[in-house]
């Protein structure tokens, strides 16, 4: 091991851009001007951090030539920028419950999700920083009588996370903090009494808990962590991409990566094994929809690893 535990994954080291103020007046005015009426101002502050943001320019480019097959141009880039701004201006009214602005499709190996606690057993959803986990949230309110959470790290993009649940203080509580002494019991407690713990799987938050796998053409880091958790805890895990297409339109893909049991594997091999079914299937919804990713920094830099 290389790296002591102290040091801090590339995700974590980059600022959030932006202020707390200009957000809030974002947020206000959306709400009361409509979404319609403020979408010029996305497609204004998308150009602005495609101009003022060089690093992660150079990690939409990198990205997308990958995903693409093809130099990214700069209309590429901009598209980029303007998927992930439109999907954090969409959150101000998912956050406010308001499903008559949507249309959301869903698609794949479907999880309980209109359950009730007395008829499911609990379950993880894997997704990525990949389209909108809110579509996801926002209709669990709606319709799985609070059987979902998420478990997120509070670090994770802290301005936009605080100036968004300042809408619906509701929307807070199925969020478990991930880093905290008590989040592993939390997100166990929360899964034993029925629920399903969606958890954001291609981020972590420290280095020497990486793990490398094929990942659109060439290694990349993803922590093993929560692949520990679900085959330890032994309960069905789902992938999750809440897919942005565009007007108002988001398709909730799901597919099954296992039900729980791993008969005749070792628990090694079966973290293993359900770590490159994440791979593979997050890879696969980049392809299909290249503009959703939104890891704006170098997601492909060498890091030091443990084993499984």
């Amino acid at each position: 091991m290389s790296s002591t535990a102290s040091s801090s994954p590339a995700w974590l080291q980059r600022k959030e851009r932006g202020s707390m103020k200009l957000l809030w007046v974002m947020t206000r005015l959306s709400l009361l001007a409509g979404r319609r009426a403020t979408r010029p101002i996305v497609h204004l502050i998308a150009l602005y951090f495609v101009l003022a943001a060089p690093a992660a320019r150079r990690a939409s480019r990198d990205y997308l030539t990958r995903c693409l097959g093809q130099p990214a141009r700069w209309l590429d880039l901009y598209r980029h920028v303007l998927t992930f701004a439109s999907t954090i201006h969409d959150r101000i009214y998912l956050l406010n419950d308001r499903f008559d602005l949507f249309d959301v499709q869903r698609h794949g190996d479907l999880p309980p999700l209109d359950a009730s606690p007395d008829t499911t057993t609990g379950a993880f959803l894997f997704g990525g920083h990949l389209g909108s986990f809110e579509v996801l949230r926002t209709f669990a309110r709606r319709d799985a009588q609070g059987l979902v959470a998420v478990a997120m790290y509070p670090e994770n993009a802290r301005q936009i996370n605080q100036a968004l649940a300042a809408i619906n203080p509701r929307a807070v509580h199925d969020i478990i903090a991930l880093g905290q002494l008590d989040s592993i019991l939390n997100i166990h407690e929360r899964i034993e009494r029925g629920a399903m713990v969606g958890i954001l799987a291609d981020r972590g938050m420290q280095a020497e808990r990486m793990v490398s796998l094929p990942f659109l053409g060439q290694m990349a880091s993803f922590p093993s962590g929560p692949f520990k958790l679900a085959v330890a805890m032994r309960k069905p895990v789902y992938f999750m991409a809440g897919v942005y297409r565009g007007s108002g339109r988001y398709e909730l893909h799901f597919e099954r990566l296992s039900d729980g049991a791993h008969p005749g594997r070792d628990r090694e091999q079966a973290v293993r094994a359900l770590m490159q079914k994440y791979a593979r299937a997050l890879e696969a919804q980049c392809r299909q929809a290249p503009y959703n990713w939104f890891n704006f920094y170098d997601f492909w830099e060498p890091a030091p690893h443990d084993p499984v």
